[in-house]
């Protein structure tokens, strides 16, 4: 004990066991379910103290939600390259977003989209989590209606609301998919949103 007491010293004096922790959780909580995972085993598979892990987030609950913010800052990180290449073209910018989303779905080890799985084991409306993973699909939405805005949709309101749910769809499919076809048939259903609007 003593030993990894030490060591747990040594990681919080280099200052990386908050990421060692934030990134030993993240693989934990998206691979078994946040539910399944105690902070013993975050702690043991990081190789530092509960104490360690507290003086980083005061409680479980905030390092879910730690974990969720590091997934948006990942994902609108993404999004944000794709609509910077495209921000001439709102239809080319759909399009390239649905194929990274298509191939990221597509993944092997693709589990579903991380604030969809949390928010299903948190009912709890005021939960950290779920606060977070509302605010990020609420900001999916609004992405996707400024796109439809750009596109000159006569309700951009509707076509944000259909593609998001369309892109949620996805996400919660992936399983369903054949390897290969995520992206076709988001870009397929899109297209038909698109032309309907």
């Amino acid at each position: 004990m003593a030993d990894r007491d030490e060591r747990s010293a040594e990681l919080a004096r280099t200052g990386d066991v908050r990421d060692r922790v934030l990134t030993t959780a993240a693989d934990l909580f998206y691979r078994l379910g946040v539910r399944a995972v105690g902070v013993d085993l975050i702690t043991e598979r990081a190789g530092v103290a509960k104490t360690s892990l507290y003086r980083h987030f005061k409680t479980k609950d905030d390092l879910i939600a730690a974990f969720l913010r590091r997934e948006d800052e990942d994902f609108w990180g993404h999004w944000d390259g794709v609509a910077k290449a495209h921000e001439a073209d709102p239809r080319a910018e759909l399009d390239a977003h649905l194929t990274w989303i298509g191939e990221r779905i597509a993944r092997p080890n693709y589990r579903g989209c991380p604030q969809l799985n949390v928010a299903a084991e948190f009912p709890e409306a005021d939960h950290p989590a779920r606060v977070v993973a509302a605010a990020h699909k609420s900001e999916l939405r609004r992405r996707l209606q400024g796109i439809a805005e750009r596109l000159g949709a006569p309700h951009p309101e509707d076509l944000g609301a259909q593609l998001a749910i369309l892109i949620n769809g996805g996400f919660v499919s992936s399983r369903m998919l054949d390897p290969g076809e995520a992206t076709r048939v988001l870009k397929g259903a899109a297209a038909a949103l698109v032309a309907a609007a």
